[in-house]
């Protein structure tokens, strides 16, 4: 039985953090796809200006009634400066299956708001925020009573993917991963991504808060009984007792050819790493984007990096196939 889809924006806050940019309590604004209304109409979700989209995120029934029952829930998190509705494909295939999937914006990472340094550096407030919005979403009138809090899993995308395998218990170290750098002989500047304007300041940032202990603790969520992790990066900032704690089961996808997340040193590195975890390596030129959701005509010309796949590279198709896979997996590990 396929579900209708539908999709809901809920603005939730942190009021044990802080919003970097205006002061206050953190924002928290998380996308909802779930089983909906069958007779709900779905509309076109764009993503970009409205004159002139960049990325299409399928269709969705805005704000439509939940169906009755209960569902295991997803919570997802997107990519370096990205957006939770560029990961709208994995979410729709699921919720059709009736799960409940929930992606926040992660709050100074994400292209809905101005990029912040500290958004780009304290990663490890990203899992954080997945456990702080499922606390919300347990409690909130509309989804929480129908969520099965004996089947929730996570699914992420690049720096999601370590996001998903903190709550899994992976303890990442900042000093190692500037190591792994420094020893090779790579400037440190090569660890800031494409997204961010200002690499100076990130590493700078990063140097100081590798000597502090924060980013090396715990942020395992036990809610949380299986991930999977799509093209996970920052896979040398860990060493082997690093995930070792890692006690659930995972699931690691990437593309061969993927140049921003390099498989040896980030999929393959935590799945060697990883007791039990399974790994999927989609061949030939699949890159690192292939991802994100499908783009627009406008999306190709205007942002091609972001877009254009190698020659040979069916994004739709890669989708289907790592959406299959997610959905047998979490089939499998969540009953």
């Amino acid at each position: 039985m396929l579900y209708n889809v539908g999709w809901r924006t809920l603005a939730y806050r942190d009021q044990t953090r802080v919003d970097w940019r205006l002061g206050g309590e953190r924002p928290l604004l998380t996308n909802i796809w779930y089983p909906c209304d069958p007779l709900a109409p779905r509309i076109s979700m764009l993503i970009g200006p409205p004159d002139n989209p960049l990325f299409n995120a399928g269709e969705a029934a805005p704000d439509a009634a939940l169906v009755e029952g209960q569902f295991p829930l997803i919570l997802i998190s997107h990519g370096t400066g990205g957006i939770a509705m560029q990961l709208s494909w994995l979410a729709r295939a699921l919720a059709a299956q009736g799960y409940i999937v929930a992606g926040v914006n992660h709050h100074g990472n994400t292209g809905i708001e101005p990029y912040l340094v500290e958004g780009f550096t304290r990663v490890w407030d990203r899992p954080r925020d997945l456990s702080a919005v499922l606390d919300r979403l347990l409690a909130d009138p509309s989804f929480g009573p129908s969520i099965d809090q004996t089947r929730i899993g996570a699914a992420g995308f690049s720096l999601g993917g370590y996001s998903v395998l903190a709550l899994a218990g992976a303890r990442l170290d900042l000093s190692t991963l500037l190591a792994a750098y420094t020893d090779s002989g790579r400037p440190l500047h090569l660890l800031a991504p494409p997204e961010f304007p200002d690499p100076a300041s990130l590493i700078t940032q990063l140097e100081a808060y590798a000597a502090a202990s924060e980013h090396r603790e715990s942020y395992r969520d036990a809610r949380v009984r299986a991930v999977l992790a799509l093209a996970p990066a920052l896979g040398e900032g860990f060493s082997a007792a690093g995930l070792d704690e890692v006690a659930i089961p995972v699931l690691i996808m990437a593309g061969a050819a993927d140049i921003n997340t390099p498989p040896a040193a980030n999929a393959q590195r935590y799945a060697a790493y990883i007791k039990g975890a399974d790994l999927r390596i989609f061949e030939g030129a699949v890159g690192h984007y292939v991802f994100l959701a499908e783009c627009t005509e406008a999306g190709c010309q205007l942002i091609p990096e972001l877009c254009v796949d190698q020659a040979g590279v069916d994004r739709k198709a890669i989708q289907q196939q790592a959406s299959e896979a997610a959905l047998q997996f979490f089939a499998r590990q969540l009953g």
